[in-house]
């Protein structure tokens, strides 16, 4: 019985959804702060933006809800905690997940919550924490009706660096989207491949699971929107995109730009024409 908030999140014509992830500050890492400082101006730009989600912290979640009127982005709330993103890294790496995380949700009137599947070399012990915390998420997600969404994150050591980037291989990535739905996610948060022509790989092993694309590091508009409409082409069901947005000079027009591309089928050159700053 999630279809009702998933109403809510997927667009009534398109049946796609552009999530802009603003979550970034949960994980204690400074460079991620970056274009996110004043997190009430963030949402309310965002909000004005007019994007089909944000997701957002515990924390920050109130920010978005208390917003009056019908027709603001729906909330798509981030349930875990996790110390994977520095560099260098901290020992020991955890990620963890907020107790009682789907009443929470439920009280917050959010659409679907979003966890952590991570697959990081050297530590399989962290993939262990994320699927004890996706069952016990899952659990109360049923009860409630609450759609789960769970985001598999394959990563590879950055060389010469203590840290952790995405791997976008294509074998890796179908596995652990594959797993993704063995676990019972209602929706999945996936990497683009570095291959993107493969990306209809990741949509035939989620099955019927509808996959959003996730956006990464920064890249110019026109690599973004390229890559928008080309695992668009392949399946994908949306986009979750969160510096891309947020650390954009104008955040407002690349989403316009974006919402064109994922509602209007709208063409890179016209969507591009949308932003005010448009590179």
């Amino acid at each position: 019985m999630t279809k009702p908030r998933l109403n809510r999140l997927f667009h009534a014509r398109s049946g796609r959804a552009l999530d802009v992830a603003v979550d970034h500050g949960a994980f204690h890492e400074h460079s991620f702060l970056s274009g996110i400082e004043d997190m009430r101006q963030t949402v309310a730009t965002l909000v004005d933006a007019g994007p089909d989600a944000i997701q957002l912290s515990l924390g920050q979640a109130p920010l978005l809800q208390a917003v009056p009127g019908k027709q603001k982005p729906g909330l798509v709330l981030r349930t875990d905690i996790a110390n994977v993103y520095n560099d260098p890294l901290e020992s020991p790496l955890h990620s963890l997940h907020v107790p009682d995380a789907i009443e929470i949700a439920v009280r917050l009137d959010a659409v679907a919550v979003c966890v952590n599947l991570l697959d990081l070399p050297g530590h399989p012990e962290v993939r262990e924490q994320c699927i004890r915390s996706i069952l016990a998420l899952r659990t109360d997600a049923e009860r409630y009706g609450m759609p789960l969404m769970i985001e598999p994150l394959v990563m590879q050591t950055k060389p010469g660096s203590g840290g952790y980037a995405v791997d976008g291989d294509t074998a890796k990535i179908v596995t652990l989207v594959r797993q993704a739905r063995e676990l019972g996610a209602d929706l999945i948060k996936a990497d683009p491949t570095d291959d993107i022509t493969d990306y209809h790989r990741v949509i035939q092993a989620a099955v019927d699971t509808p996959v959003l694309v996730r956006g990464g590091g920064r890249v110019d508009d026109r690599t973004l929107l390229e890559r928008t409409v080309a695992v668009l082409a392949q399946g994908a069901r949306g986009i979750v995109y969160g510096r891309n947005v947020i650390q954009h000079p104008d955040p407002a027009g690349i989403t316009a730009a974006l919402m064109a591309v994922v509602h209007e089928n709208a063409s890179v050159d016209d969507a591009l024409a949308l932003i005010g700053c448009a590179r």
